[in-house]
């Protein structure tokens, strides 16, 4: 009954481990396969783009950067999305 303690203890904790790093490197990958169709939305700016941050858009959040790259924003600015570069958002702010 000892022999089976040890390996036991030392599978479930490989196991854990195994599942908080799945757990940690899927929470910051967007799923969709499909073409982002976001331009034209307001967001708001959560980390200053400078010329790169974040935004938060429908409660999730959005790498970012600002389209001509000279533009800073902070956090807290409301931006329009004109378009995307993969899943990074590009915005200019919102008039």
């Amino acid at each position: 009954m000892r022999a089976l303690v040890f390996p036991v203890i030392l599978f479930c904790v490989h196991a854990l481990v195994l599942v908080a790093y799945i757990a940690f490197a899927s929470r910051h990958k967007k799923s969709s396969t499909r073409p982002l169709r976001l331009a034209g939305r307001a967001a708001l700016v959560q980390r200053d783009l400078d010329p790169e941050g974040f935004i938060l858009l429908d409660g999730e959040l959005w790498p970012a950067r600002t389209r001509d790259g000279a533009i800073n924003l902070h956090a807290g600015a409301r931006v329009r999305v004109v378009g995307a570069r993969g899943h990074t958002l590009e915005v200019e702010p919102l008039d």
